[in-house]
């Protein structure tokens, strides 16, 4: 996982041979995996100028989810 610029998103990871994105909210330690997340929506996501709408708009309640504790 890697660090972004985001006042709500902490760190993001992709693989993109399971397609499973995994999000790292701000002051959190909760890691999310959202799975059969397409290569464009992850692209999408590093590009947008504000991580945190593109994160709510494109991806939270779009994929199924996991908690990783």
């Amino acid at each position: 996982m890697q660090t972004v610029e985001s006042s709500f998103l902490q760190k993001v990871g992709y693989d993109a041979a399971t397609q499973t994105l995994a999000v790292q909210m701000v002051n959190s330690s909760d890691i999310y995996t959202y799975l059969n997340v397409p290569q464009s929506v992850y692209d999408g996501l590093m590009a947008a100028e504000s991580k945190g709408a593109y994160y709510v708009r494109n991806i939270k309640g779009q994929f199924e989810t996991d908690k990783v504790e």
